[in-house]
């Protein structure tokens, strides 16, 4: 179960952190998976280390702020591999500030890349998708996109947005044969957050705020991700999946 021999598999933002573990569980299950970031050194060193068998893993690096840049990536690798079958927007970054000191730039920045990013890029795998009456997306959003906390207004508001865009995309895009699914990761050690796991206070409140006691591993987001991309999961549509322990659950 589960596998995904003969697919390929776009994920941005995967040379390192969630989007790599689900790199990693994507090719163990058989699919050709391209890695994407920012800088060509980084997405070539990631390929070149995952690509086991000389069939694993291939790079294209673009920044997906950069809208066009994306569309033609989209076209490179269907041109290289002769479909995509599987889009993980995962990318995404964050700014913290108070609203009233929360800038115009950051507040557009935070969207372009979390927001407007993935819907340009669901737009142009989409057809390919479609033209080949299959697909899946999959959006990387966060228990952010059901509650909030103080000082990142940008980063809440476009985590729901993605959450509705899921939704709006997967009544459009299923008739077609694509399903789109948002995966809703609670608080995950990655390196990125190796200073709020290390920050006792910080630490304590995610512990003591979440039904399993501990934080959430990279691996166990990437397996909601397979399972999402697999075809055990056609019948799931327009869901967000939060992983997040329990913590949205508990008062």
């Amino acid at each position: 179960m589960f596998r995904l021999d003969g697919k390929v598999a776009l994920i941005t933002g995967s040379t390192r952190g969630l989007g790599r573990a689900m790199a990693e569980a994507m090719i163990a299950q058989g699919a050709h998976v391209v890695i994407n970031g920012r800088s060509d050194d980084a997405v070539l060193a990631v390929a070149a280390e995952l690509d086991l068998d000389g069939r694993s893993a291939s790079g294209v690096a673009f920044d997906v702020a950069d809208l066009s840049a994306g569309d033609a990536a989209i076209d490179t690798i269907v041109g290289r591999h002769g479909a995509i079958d599987i889009l993980v927007n995962n990318a995404g970054i964050n700014r913290r500030a108070a609203v009233e000191d929360f800038g115009d730039d950051e507040w557009r920045d935070v969207l372009a890349v979390n927001l407007d990013a993935p819907f340009a890029l669901s737009r142009s795998a989409g057809r390919h998708m479609t033209a080949a009456g299959r697909g899946r997306i999959i959006n990387t959003a966060s228990i952010m996109g059901t509650v909030a906390r103080p000082t990142i207004p940008a980063y809440v508001t476009s985590k729901a947005g993605l959450v509705g865009m899921t939704k709006a995309l997967a009544v459009e895009m299923a008739p077609h044969g694509l399903t789109v699914n948002a995966i809703g990761p609670g608080y995950v050690a990655t390196e990125m957050n190796t200073a709020l796991v290390q920050d006792p206070e910080f630490n304590s409140m995610v512990v003591d705020s979440t039904p399993v006691g501990r934080w959430g591993t990279p691996q166990e987001i990437a397996a909601a991700a397979v399972f999402l991309a697999s075809d055990e999961a056609s019948y799931v549509n327009g869901q967000t999946l939060l992983v997040d322990g329990g913590m949205t659950t508990a008062l």
